[in-house]
């Protein structure tokens, strides 16, 4: 695809406004690791949930759900439509106790929570574990996709042995021979993209992080909502989109291939649970992702119990009330707000390119279907919308490799070489020390995305590795008997059956197989963890105490510790946090749902769906007065002990 004058013009505005955006950040970010890593805990709630958006908008999203909608169907993205359960029980269940803690990273909670030497232990292992083993594994699977962009972008010119070139006018400013479209691709991801973004990332901390995500996140959700429409309007409107769909399901089943329809929202459970047919999922698969998934699988931005650079958002916010919010704007623009413009075009690609009965029938596509949302853009966009397109993609890459770089340092600085390298420098020696470790994960980064050999295998893996550990990361707040040993015993066990596993061969799909041995990782990681956590001592009450103290956490689980505090009223808000779960799980997914509605041109389910979900908001809103908006506050701890306003009798 050529790229004028007038697209490059607009791509290097995009980079500059992000470099200056972290140049007008430095000073604030250079203070202290509490400026750097979590902005001083001043941010609002808007700022911080739109960068939690920002940051699970990567590049690799919109070709993930093409894929999805390719081979599953609508259906298919229940694949992490699932996460908006875990996504709201962080909201109403865990926001407030994160912010209370007032630690720095959400490993740091290890050795508030537990004592003596496995506590350290497991804080050091999270710290390379997740800061650069788990983080490397998702650089790379977010820059894999980059790769795939860029490949399919600059295929065309790559292949015939022609060049880049930057020109205006007639005036020649860059000029490029071009070679393997792939290597070309990591090339310009590692030595361009990824060390742009580690440099606005280390010169602005989080504050040039959550600022430049504002700016990306406005620019990603304004370009996929123009590439949808320019694409249904290239194809002759919706009513021309669904004949083609028909059309190409008519295709399929002359093969002999079973489908179900690509456009119901639900699977198509009469297939059967191990068949192959198109655009549905297994049922199994189905079971794994609503019952067993979304409150057992470690995965980022949707951890159980809340965690990683979700947690950093948390940590950052003013107030209690704040990181509530924060978490509850975040889930309903993650979930309701941002899939449509996606699967649109997923289904236009379907509709063009699929071998069989699409419009124009591609080879590249039928190899890899996620490639289809690049092939749109490419195919159909005018340019200089092509070049704020481009400019998406880089935005969504950007935001996502930001946050990681920023979020993992935090670990590998906090909880690894400051716990245990140098424990009393200055507070502007471990913000070099982070700028440092930022170009060690640039660098680390890069080269796990020269060996995946696709974008699945990335998530796949991380998913994997985090089966069964959920919860024990969700009770640990709610249940004192939890110990350092149960999260060690969680995170080896999980790690070692996800590894141990891909040597054994399993029946059925692909889909059928990863719900197979994520239940297998799940079911044995949670009874190993149960184990390990009754034939371990307790922690001692001390500990205990003090984390109930400072955190306040509902009275249930917690009994034999609150005996111990009986200067502190026993907190009962579990049943309000449950109404408060379920109405913003009835909340996001009939927004979600109506505004699928609306776009099919189904106005009465589609607005009946959006009344019930304004419905199960005003409840929320109704439930949180009742309580006392005092209760979020974090400003004095009195106000989170009152009776009146955290105690439910």
């Amino acid at each position: 695809m050529p790229l004028t004058g007038t697209d490059w013009a607009v791509i290097i505005a995009y980079l500059l406004i992000n470099l200056l955006i972290g140049i007008y950040y430095r000073r604030r970010a250079s203070g202290n690791t509490a400026e750097f890593f979590i902005s001083g805990r001043d941010v609002s709630w808007w700022l911080a949930g739109t960068s939690m958006v920002a940051t699970t908008f990567a590049a690799d999203t919109p070709l993930l759900v093409t894929g999805l909608v390719a081979t599953q169907g609508i259906a298919g993205n229940w694949l992490w439509w699932n996460q908006c359960l875990t996504g709201m029980l962080t909201v109403f269940f865990f926001a407030r106790y994160w912010r209370r803690a007032e630690i720095m990273t959400d490993v740091e909670l290890t050795e508030l929570r537990y004592s003596g030497k496995p506590a350290a232990f497991l804080r050091g292992l999270k710290a390379i574990y997740l800061g650069l083993l788990m983080n490397c594994f998702i650089l790379g699977w977010v820059t894999r996709a980059m790769i795939d962009i860029i490949a399919v972008l600059l295929g065309p010119a790559i292949a015939q042995g022609k060049v880049v070139q930057l020109a205006i006018g007639s005036h020649e400013l860059f000029h490029y021979t071009l070679g393997d479209p792939r290597h070309t691709a990591l090339m310009i991801c590692i030595f361009v993209l990824i060390p742009f973004t580690g440099i606005y990332t280390f010169i602005g901390g989080l504050w040039g992080v959550l600022v430049t995500d504002l700016f990306q996140f406005i620019l990603k959700m304004g370009m996929v909502t123009v590439l949808a429409w320019v694409a249904v309007t290239k194809i002759g409107g919706l009513d021309q989109l669904t004949l083609r769909l028909h059309i190409v399901g008519d295709a399929v089943r002359n093969t002999g291939t079973q489908t179900a329809n690509p456009l119901a929202f639900f699977p198509d459970f009469h297939l059967g649970m191990t068949t192959n047919a198109l655009w549905t999922i297994p049922l199994l698969s189905f079971v794994l992702f609503m019952g067993v998934q979304w409150w057992s699988s470690w995965y980022p931005g949707a951890e159980p119990g809340g965690g990683g650079y979700v947690a950093q958002r948390m940590f950052s916010a003013k107030d209690e009330k704040n990181s509530l919010g924060a978490t509850l704007w975040f889930n309903i623009a993650n979930y309701a707000l941002r899939p449509w413009p996606w699967i649109v075009t997923g289904l236009v690609a379907l509709a063009l390119y699929s071998p069989s009965g699409g419009l124009t029938p591609s080879a590249e596509f039928a190899a890899n279907p996620q490639q289809g949302y690049v092939m749109v853009l490419r195919d159909f966009l005018p340019p200089a919308l092509r070049g704020l397109m481009v400019a998406a993609f880089l935005a969504a890459f950007m935001s996502t490799i930001g946050t990681q770089l920023n979020w993992g340092t935090s670990y590998l600085v906090n909880d690894f070489y400051r716990r245990f390298l140098v424990r009393h420098a200055k507070e502007r020696h471990y913000v070099n020390v982070g700028k440092i470790f930022t170009v060690g994960l640039v660098l680390a980064g890069g080269y796990v995305a020269s060996q995946l050999a696709s974008i699945s295998e990335g998530w796949q893996i991380v998913l994997g590795i985090g089966a069964g550990t959920g919860a024990v990361l969700i009770l640990r707040w709610y249940w004192w008997r939890i110990n350092a040993w149960s999260e060690i015993v969680a995170t080896v066990v999980a790690a070692v059956l996800t590894f141990a596993l891909t040597k054994i061969s399993f029946s059925g799909n692909g889909a059928v197989v990863v719900a197979k041995t994520t239940l297998i990782t799940a079911g044995i990681t949670t009874v190993a963890w149960i184990v390990g956590t009754f034939i371990t001592k307790p922690e001692p009450t001390k500990t205990l105490t003090d984390f109930y103290r400072r955190v306040h956490p509902s009275v249930y689980g917690w009994k034999p510790i609150a005996k111990q505090c009986p200067e502190l009223p026993q907190v009962r808000d579990f049943a309000t946090n449950f109404v408060n779960w379920i109405s913003g799980c009835v909340l996001v997914y009939a927004a979600m749902f109506g505004i699928g509605m609306l776009v099919f041109k189904h106005w009465l389910s589609g607005i009946l769906l959006l009344v019930l979900s304004g419905i199960a908001g005003w409840l929320i809103f109704w439930n949180l007065s009742r309580q006392g908006w005092d209760t979020f506050s974090g400003t004095e701890k009195t106000s989170v002990a009152a009776p009146a306003a955290a105690a439910e009798s």
